[in-house]
């Protein structure tokens, strides 16, 4: 995105008359030619939207990074060291060095932002061009994005000081308290109630807020502030480390209506599912298996009809080159020359259940003995395994495997007549970039291009991140629901989505209820960004975001009187067994600590601002 420079300029030149006596008007007119005065910005409507397409910059390439938020959670391990994302994940962040968490994440580039956003606002509230709707569009999406900023501080740091004027030099001071958890969250949702209105009814180009996303954000935001962890005396009986801490209103209520908050939940989320025409999840029975893989795929590539999923997207073009188009070279199989970063753990495949809505379990010799047959269409979609069909490899490697198959692990050949040990392509023994291989023994397929033409080493693929899309909003709606008593309106939607995907109705209640509903939202939004806070506003970190990563061994042997010179998966020529094995904790050693539900304000702003206060468990 091209970023207007909206700062207003001064240049002083001092000219002798004597040396210059006859200098032009146009001579001396030093205006630069690069930039724009902030005040001439505000009264062309071109540039005023240029800079409000400025402020968009700040989602970066979304989730869509080398790195990705699924490596801090049970969903994922990062193969490669020296990145900070251990720091996180064994429970190491501190005020001088928080560690990893998203590219774009940090306190001063979200405040650039809304400062962006606050110089929109101020400007636009009486425009000095005359395209009343155009400002009142502009002014939608300036609050949109400064509610959206917000809404990250908040959920990864707390309540934050509220910002909503632009600041200037010279100020008397630019010491600012932190606001309570509560007027944070009456900041966002009055901004996000203010878009919607201002949105309604305008037709937005795809990259755009729009009065929906507005809304679905609403329901995000009211959910969060619901749960567990922000209602602090819920949060305290569970954790002495906020239970100590002096400054409760920064994390939570300390007092009020719980049962409100979910009622207003619930009711946000509704408003999201009443715009829909309902056509997206209107199905009475589960279609079948493999129509429910490729529902589930076109849903996670945003194509056949999969796209009317989006909300609000980042949308890539495959000429800009941008990191948010590399997932397959990011994420992808070390035997197709891709570096395999984030790759999922065991802990998230045991999590799909069978075809037939029973839970997988090693203990089940049927199961162990085929771990990767009959299970949740969502797998088939999301996750890259021992044989699973792929695309085609490079041409120089395509001798070693025709197929275009999976190999992530050691399996028995015959050379010149004798048996001898061969590693999978796929493995960190391979012949092909064994530096780049998965330890865990699988790899991303979910975000991925399948198509042939894209071949991940070189080419930039254009599938949109998911910053929210309409299956979050049920969802939201399916908890909230949950948490107020209504199980029946809670399982006629999640069955809905569980049969979009081919699954069988779940007919739970209770606390069993919960937890199939708390499964179903990690399979349904694996790699979304939404682990890694699920887990923490729910509070149960400690047995998810802090149990050790684990991957599989998996071993081919020939069955008796059988023989190939070249390995294929096939069982009727091998015998697989499968090993889970935990991850060596000197690559990583997993642990959970309570100062991890809120991130640490970095001891630079700390220092910048004498009025902050330190998230719990933290000392600057």
């Amino acid at each position: 995105m091209n970023i207007i420079k909206t700062t207003t300029y001064i240049c002083v030149i001092a000219v002798s008359s004597w040396i210059l006596p006859s200098c032009s008007g146009d001579f001396v007119n030093t205006k630069p030619l690069d930039q724009v005065l902030g005040e001439e910005v505000w009264e062309d409507p071109a540039l005023a939207e240029a800079a409000v397409t400025g402020i968009y910059a700040g989602l970066g390439n979304g989730g869509f990074d080398e790195q990705m938020l699924a490596s801090l959670t049970d969903e994922a391990m990062f193969t490669h060291p020296g990145r900070g994302i251990t720091t996180i994940t064994e429970a190491r962040s501190n005020p001088a060095d928080i560690g990893w968490v998203n590219n774009t994440l940090a306190w001063g580039n979200m405040y650039s932002y809304i400062r962006a956003a606050n110089v929109a606002i101020d400007n636009l509230a009486e425009p000095a061009f005359s395209d009343q709707e155009l400002a009142d569009q502009l002014m939608g999406e300036a609050k949109f994005m400064r509610a959206y900023y917000n809404h990250q501080l908040l959920r990864y740091f707390g309540a934050f000081p509220i910002v909503d004027v632009a600041y200037k030099l010279g100020e008397e001071s630019y010491d600012i308290p932190r606001n309570t958890w509560e007027e944070c969250i009456n900041h966002i949702i009055e901004d996000l109630d203010d878009s919607a209105g201002l949105l309604a009814g305008k037709n937005m180009q795809s990259g755009r807020t729009n009065q929906i996303a507005a809304m679905a954000l609403k329901a995000r935001v009211l959910l969060y502030a619901a749960s567990d962890l922000h209602d602090v005396p819920t949060a305290s009986a569970k954790s002495s480390t906020i239970s100590s801490y002096s400054n409760p209103e920064y994390i939570g209520y300390t007092t009020g209506d719980r049962m409100s908050r979910w009622q207003q939940a619930r009711d946000a989320a509704k408003a999201v599912m009443d715009i829909d025409d309902g056509n997206l999840l209107n199905l009475s029975a589960p279609v079948s298996h493999e129509e429910g893989i490729a529902n589930y795929m076109n849903n996670s590539l945003s194509r056949n009809g999969g796209e009317n999923e989006l909300i609000f997207a980042r949308y890539f073009i495959n000429a800009k080159q941008e990191n948010g188009g590399r997932q397959g070279l990011f994420n992808g199989p070390n035997g197709y020359n891709n570096w395999a970063g984030n790759s999922p753990i065991q802990l998230l495949v045991d999590d799909y259940e069978m075809m037939d809505g029973t839970e997988f379990d090693w203990d089940n010799s049927e199961h162990a003995s085929a771990p990767y047959e009959n299970r949740d269409a969502r797998f088939y979609a999301s996750i890259l395994y021992d044989g699973s069909q792929w695309k085609p490899r490079s041409s120089a490697n395509q001798p070693r495997d025709p197929l275009g198959q999976i190999q992530s692990g050691t399996y028995e050949v015959v050379v010149d007549g004798k048996k001898v040990v061969h590693f999978g392509l796929d493995t960190r023994n391979s012949p092909i970039e064994d530096w780049n291989g998965s330890y865990t023994g699988y790899y991303v397929r979910k975000f991925t291009d399948p198509n042939p033409n894209i071949v991940d080493q070189n080419t930039w693929q254009e599938i949109p991140w998911p910053f929210l899309r309409y299956t979050e909003a049920v969802l939201n709606y399916v908890e909230a629901c949950l948490e107020l008593g209504q199980e029946e309106e809670a399982r006629i939607w999640l069955n809905r989505i569980r049969y979009r995907v081919g699954m069988p109705a779940i007919t739970d209640s209770g606390e069993a209820l919960v937890e199939r509903y708390r499964n179903e939202r990690r399979v349904e939004l694996a790699y979304e960004e939404h682990r890694y806070h699920d887990t923490r506003r729910w509070m149960i970190a400690e047995e998810t975001l802090g149990r050790k990563a684990n991957g599989i061994n998996i071993v081919g042997a020939f069955k008796p009187g059988k023989t190939a010179d070249l390995y294929r998966y096939d069982p009727t020529v091998y015998d697989y067994s499968y090993d889970v094995f935990l991850i060596d904790p000197g690559k990583e050693n997993r642990m959970w600590l309570d100062k991890m539900y809120f991130l640490p304000i970095h001891r630079d702003e700390m220092n910048r601002n004498s009025l902050l206060i330190q998230n719990p468990g933290y000392t600057n």
